[in-house]
C-alpha cells in the first residue's frame, strides 16, 4: 500500500494573492504532490494550505513552502486576528493511509531539523512530534505570539527544538515555525429536524469532549460551579477527541451540530454519528443526515460502511464501492446535496488518471485489446484475471451463503471467508496490469542505447533486472491464485449447495490461472543469465502447479457429488 500523508501549513498572509500564489506555486513544482486546497482569510491575515502525497515528496514541498514564505513575508509588519508567531506559523503532517503515526513523527522531526539548519528559523515540534509533553500543546509553543518571541528566545527560557536559539535580524523577519504530527481532523456537520440553535447547542454540549459547565442548580441559568482557582467546573461530554457547537444555517433553513473530530482513530466518524443521533433523540430531535466539510481518508467511509454492514448482519466481504455506498446512505451524507467519493476522498483525489489501466476497461474492450496486434496484455495478465474471477466466484458463494434464509446464525462465518476472497481478488486485479508493466520494463530495457561499452553494460543489467521481474510477477500470480483454493474449498464444503457449481468454476479458474502464469515463468526464465535464480523459480512454480491441479481435481469430485446428490 502506498504511503500517503497530508500537510496543512498555515502562512501568515491572507490578503496578498500574489504572495499566496508564489508560495503555493512551490508545492506544484514537486512531483508526486497534489495541492488540494488554498483557503485565505483577510481578517485573520492567514492562509491555510492543504496538499498530499508520499512522505518524502510532501516534506520537500513543505520545506519549499516555509522557505518561500520566509522570503516574502516580513513578520515585523504582520497583523491579523489569528494567533501566530512566524511567516509559516504551523506546519503539521497528518497520516492518511499506509503509514503509522510513529513514522509521521519521524518525518516531522526531520523536516523541522532541516528548516532549522538550512533556513535558520527557530522550530518548535508540537502535538505527537513534541520532544516534551508541554509542547504537545501548540498554545504553549506559541505563547505570547510573535510579539513575545524576542524575549522568550533571548531569555534562554524557551529554546527551540531546532534552529537558532536567539532573536537575530533574520528571526525578526521570519519568526518561528511549529512543525507537528497530528491525527487527521474531520469537520462534520449533523443536520437536525429543528431550527432551534439552543437545542443544537445542547446536543453539542452533550457529546463534545469539553462538555458543559456544572451548575449550582438544575437550570441552565443557575450559577456555574467553580474550582478553588475560580475556573468553571466542567461536565465532560460523551465523545473524546471532539469539539462541537450548535448553529443555524440560513442556506438550508435548519440547525446543525458542527463538530471537529481531532482523533478519528480513537473516535471514528460513525461512532460520533451514532452518539449525536442518540443524544438528539433524547431531546426529541432527529438527525436527518450529515455533511463532511473538506476531504477525508478513504478509511473513514470504509470503517463506517463495515460498521453498518455488521449491524445489519450482512457480509463485509463486498467491494469497497459497495461498502462506501452503505456508509453514505447510513449516515445521510447525501442528505442536503450529492456526496461524490471521487471528490471527497483524499486517495481518489490524488489518483493518477493519466495512465490507462487494463482493469478499468469494459469486458469487451479488454477482450478487444487482447485480440489486437499489441503483445500486451498477454497470457500473464489473462492468467491473473482468471485467478481474480476464480476468487470472485468463491466470494460470491460466501456472500450468497451469508444471506441465505435460515442461515442467519452463520453470517459472520461466511463474511470472514468473503473478506478473504475479496483480498485475494484485489491482489490478482493489481497483477493484471502489473504483468503488462513487467513486459513494458523489458521493452524499455531493449530500447536503451548500446553504442559504448558502458551503455552496453547498463543495458545488459537493465534487461536482466527486467527479465527477473517478469518472472517474479507471474510467480506471484501463481501464489495468490493458489491461495484462493482455500476460499473455494470452504465454499464447496460449507456454502450454499445451490451455488456449488459456481465454486467449481472458481476452482477451474484458479487452476488455469496457476498453469497460465507458470508458462510465463518458464518462458521468461529461459533468457535469464542468473541460472540459480531462474532454476529456483521454475522449480518452485512446478510445485505450485502440481498442488493446484491436485486441488482442482479433488474439489471437482466433491462438486459433482453434490450436484448429482450422491
Amino acid at each position: 500500500m502506498k504511503q500517503i500523508i497530508e500537510c496543512v501549513p498555515n502562512i501568515s498572509e491572507g490578503r496578498d494573492m500574489n504572495i499566496i500564489n508564489q508560495v503555493t506555486a512551490e508545492i506544484e513544482k514537486v512531483e508526486g504532490v497534489k495541492l488540494l486546497d488554498v483557503d485565505p482569510g483577510a481578517t485573520t491575515n492567514r492562509t491555510v494550505i492543504t496538499f498530499v502525497g508520499e512522505p518524502k515528496n510532501v516534506c520537500e514541498a513543505a520545506f519549499r513552502v516555509v522557505k518561500k514564505a520566509a522570503e516574502l513575508i516580513d513578520m515585523r509588519n504582520h497583523h491579523g486576528d489569528h494567533p501566530r508567531f512566524g511567516a509559516t506559523d504551523v506546519c503539521p503532517l497528518v497520516p492518511v493511509s499506509g503509514i503509522t503515526m510513529e513514522e509521521v513523527v519521524e518525518y516531522a522531526r526531520q523536516l523541522g531539523e532541516r528548516i532549522g539548519n538550512e533556513l535558520e528559523i527557530p522550530v518548535f515540534c508540537y502535538e505527537n512530534a513534541a520532544f516534551c509533553s508541554e509542547r504537545r500543546n501548540l498554545a504553549v509553543c506559541r505563547a505570547g505570539e510573535y510579539e513575545a518571541l524576542s524575549e522568550r528566545l533571548n531569555s534562554g527560557n524557551c529554546k527551540p527544538d531546532f534552529g537558532p536559539a536567539c532573536f537575530n535580524e533574520r528571526v525578526a523577519t521570519t519568526g518561528a515555525t511549529a512543525v507537528g504530527a497530528r491525527d487527521f481532523l474531520v469537520a462534520i456537520n449533523y443536520n437536525l429536524n429543528t431550527t432551534s440553535t439552543r437545542r443544537a447547542n445542547a446536543i453539542a454540549f452533550d457529546v463534545r469532549e469539553k462538555g458543559r459547565p456544572m451548575r449550582q442548580g438544575p437550570k441552565v441559568t443557575d450559577k456555574p460551579v467553580k474550582d478553588e482557582n475560580g475556573n468553571p467546573v466542567m461536565i465532560p461530554g460523551s465523545l473524546p477527541g471532539t469539539k462541537a457547537i450548535g448553529w443555524f444555517i440560513e442556506e438550508y433553513g435548519i440547525a446543525q451540530v458542527s463538530m471537529n473530530i481531532t482523533n478519528i482513530a480513537k473516535t471514528p466518524v460513525h461512532v460520533c454519528f451514532e452518539e449525536v443521533c442518540a443524544k438528539a433523540a433524547a431531546r426529541g430531535v432527529r438527525v436527518t443526515g450529515c455533511e463532511i466539510v473538506g476531504l477525508v481518508p478513504k478509511s473513514v467511509l470504509i470503517d463506517a460502511g463495515r460498521f453498518y454492514l455488521a449491524k445489519q448482519e450482512r457480509s463485509l466481504g463486498v467491494s469497497e464501492d459497495e461498502i462506501m455506498k452503505i456508509a453514505i446512505k447510513s449516515m445521510g451524507l447525501d442528505d442536503l446535496k450529492p456526496f461524490n467519493p471521487q471528490e471527497k476522498v483524499i486517495e481518489f483525489m490524488i489518483e493518477d488518471h493519466s495512465q490507462k489501466k487494463l482493469v478499468d476497461m469494459t469486458c469487451a474492450a479488454f477482450a478487444d485489446e487482447t485480440a489486437s496486434e499489441s503483445p500486451a496484455p498477454g497470457g500473464g495478465s489473462i492468467s491473473a484475471y482468471m485467478g481474480a474471477l476464480g476468487a470472485s466466484l468463491a466470494t460470491m458463494v460466501a456472500n450468497l451463503s451469508s444471506h441465505k434464509p435460515g442461515w442467519d446464525d452463520r453470517w459472520e462465518y461466511f463474511s470472514q471467508w468473503a473478506e478473504k476472497g475479496q483480498a485475494i481478488k484485489n491482489q490478482l486485479i493489481y497483477l493484471v496490469d502489473e504483468d503488462t508493466n513487467a513486459f513494458n520494463k523489458i521493452m524499455d530495457a531493449l530500447g536503451l542505447p548500446k553504442k559504448t561499452d558502458e551503455e552496453k553494460e547498463i543495458r545488459k543489467q537493465a534487461l536482466e533486472d527486467a527479465s527477473k521481474y517478469a518472472i517474479e510477477v507471474p510467480f506471484r500470480t501463481m501464489e495468490v491464485a493458489y491461495s484462493a483454493f482455500e476460499v473455494v474449498e470452504a465454499m464447496v464444503n460449507d456454502g450454499n449447495p445451490a451455488s456449488v457449481s459456481d465454486a467449481g468454476v472458481g476452482a477451474m479458474c484458479c487452476r488455469s490461472a496457476v498453469m497460465g502464469a507458470y508458462l510465463n515463468v518458464k518462458i521468461n526464465a529461459a533468457g535469464i543469465k542468473d541460472r540459480e535464480f531462474a532454476d529456483k523459480m521454475v522449480q518452485a512454480g512446478a510445485e505450485i502447479e502440481r498442488k493446484a491441479m491436485e486441488k482442482e481435481a479433488e474439489l471437482l469430485v466433491k462438486v459433482n457429488k453434490i450436484i448429482n446428490k450422491e
